[in-house]
């Protein structure tokens, strides 16, 4: 399937991947979005689950293996050259908690990083990543903080 001028919407996935105060960003090395900063993820394959989609392309843009936990967001992502479609996809973004692997950019991305929450203004993140991120902290201090005070 074509990724530029495709006949229909890709369906892609996202791993937004929370550890503490820091989020997992990339640095994209490919089009769309070449040299700017997001979190990791790319295109599902064909016969593949949403989560499995999203532990390999964390892993393989990052090194990391992750616990995807939630889907927080569903986003389209379109992008246009005069009237025709160059760009169409279809997120699906998760929550994730890192389970493994060491941080290492993968061939498709430029650079991997974790990044302090309170630094990710000077990212300059498209406006819905930030706020996919924001949700995704949200979700991790309601779900995972508790837990860390009970016993075993």
């Amino acid at each position: 399937m074509k990724r530029e001028y495709p006949k229909q919407p890709i369906v892609g996935v996202g791993g937004v991947v929370v550890r503490g105060s820091c989020v997992l960003l990339v640095r994209r090395g490919t089009e769309p979005l070449r040299g700017e900063w997001s979190i990791p993820g790319g295109m599902l394959e064909l016969g593949e689950s949403l989560k499995d989609g999203v532990r390999r392309e964390v892993e393989e843009e990052a090194g990391l293996r992750v616990r995807p936990m939630e889907s927080i967001a569903v986003v389209d992502r379109v992008q246009k050259n005069g009237r025709r479609v160059r760009f169409h996809y279809v997120l699906i973004d998760y929550v994730c908690l890192p389970a493994g692997g060491r941080l290492s950019p993968g061939s498709d991305v430029l650079d991997a990083r974790w990044v302090e929450r309170k630094e990710l203004p000077s990212y300059k993140l498209w406006p819905k990543t930030a706020a996919v991120i924001a949700d995704a902290f949200e979700w991790v201090e309601k779900h995972e903080r508790p837990r860390a005070g009970r016993a075993h």
